[in-house]
């Protein structure tokens, strides 16, 4: 068995030192008897950072199918939310990767670590039906009370008269991106009004 260990400190000046996670991490790892290949360490990383080095390259690497499982010391040394404790943990599985967590005494290699990680799963499903459920549930009471959705309708003289000018300053050879930095609008809209002006013919003059 392949092993990858992931450690995380949020600073190292205050007493903190990743070594004692990692001790403890590669004392299991060799009492199992498993290759530890390699050794992701975030030192001095927020764990509510979106993006963290070390992490982000563990992830790499298990698309890269480097290795066979990976372990941690605790789940809020991994991830910074249960949602994404569990993406990680549905990737890992898509990949065939286990998971072991010491603190929690999580391995998802074993039986009751399948189902701990089945119910998990069952739960964050629960969770995004209700979410869905309440913002369908108030986009209905919207409409009931009468309130328009989406985006305000554009008044189609205004739509017009920018195409006349996205065409004119075509004309003129410029570019669309060009276009959009002299109109304010993105190249993107000024491409879509002038193949909107060629599609129906429309000179706009």
């Amino acid at each position: 068995m392949r092993a990858a260990i992931y450690a995380r400190v949020s600073t190292s000046n205050h007493g903190q030192d990743v070594t004692m996670q990692t001790r403890e991490l590669e004392q299991f790892t060799a009492a199992r008897g498993w290759n530890l290949v390699d050794s992701y360490l975030d030192v001095g990383i927020s764990g509510a950072k979106d993006r963290r080095p070390q992490l982000d390259r563990l992830m790499a690497d298990a698309h890269k199918r480097k290795f066979d499982c990976v372990i941690v010391w605790k789940f809020d040394r991994f991830a910074r939310s249960v949602s994404h404790l569990l993406r990680a943990l549905e990737t890992f599985n898509a990949l065939g990767i286990g998971f072991v967590s010491l603190s929690e005494s999580l391995d998802t290699s074993t039986p009751t670590g399948k189902m701990i990680f089945t119910v998990l799963g069952a739960v964050a499903e629960l969770e995004r039906s209700l979410i869905a459920e309440r913002v369908r549930a108030g986009v209905r009471n919207a409409r009931a009370k009468g309130k328009r959705l989406g985006r305000p309708p554009v008044d189609p003289s205004v739509t017009r008269a920018r195409t006349a000018k996205v065409m004119e300053l075509r004309q003129a050879g410029k570019s669309f991106v060009e276009v959009g930095e002299t109109l304010g609008i993105s190249a993107a809209s000024a491409c879509r009004a002038a193949q909107t002006a060629y599609r129906t013919g429309s000179s706009y003059d």
